[in-house]
């Protein structure tokens, strides 16, 4: 082997760990690395004559036990107390969902027929996927309508959950009746 070749494979095989150090720590957990340094921004106004830490950022908003993510409350109207498992409202709402999607599945978690009507409608009206929309209103605690800015943010929220409570609700009362 000649001192060329023995310095080239030398030299790729430094590389190739520096290159594995660098990216290494990306693919830790966030459990693994060191936690960052807080920084607080310091009051510096002349007038106070306290120099201190300003005032921390309010903590996000816990989703209201009471009330459903569609923003009604569950005790407002009978059409809530439908469950999101009727047979009937599957088989009404499996036209609205993407062909071949688990019904089961789809129900599953949601506190209200109206809730999970509201959802795939909203779902379908703004071709943000079922889904998405599902995991953001029921597991992050958004509301539909927030869920609907975070997905597409150039979407009229309110107009689309104001048309998806209409289309949920024609969906319970043809159930119902």
């Amino acid at each position: 082997m000649t001192i060329r070749k023995t310095f080239a494979l030398t030299a790729g095989f430094a590389g190739a760990m520096a290159l594995g150090m660098a990216i290494g720590n990306s693919w830790m957990s966030r459990d693994q690395t060191a936690p960052a340094a807080v920084v607080q921004p310091v009051d510096v106004s002349p007038l106070s004559g306290f120099v201190g830490p300003t005032q921390p950022a309010r903590p996000a908003r816990a989703p209201r036990a009471s009330a459903d993510s569609a923003g009604r409350r569950a005790t407002d109207s009978p059409v809530a107390t439908l469950p999101a498992s009727q047979p009937e409202l599957q088989q009404r709402l499996k036209k609205v969902l993407n062909r071949g999607a688990n019904m089961s599945v789809a129900a599953e978690g949601f506190r209200s027929g109206e809730q999970f009507a509201t959802v795939a409608h909203a779902a379908r009206h703004t071709d943000v996927p079922f889904m998405l929309l599902k995991h953001r209103v029921l597991n992050e605690g958004l509301s539909l309508e927030q869920a609907i800015l975070e997905s597409k943010p150039v979407a009229d929220a309110a107009t689309e959950v104001t048309r998806a409570r209409e289309s949920a609700k024609s969906d319970i009362d043809a159930i119902a009746s």
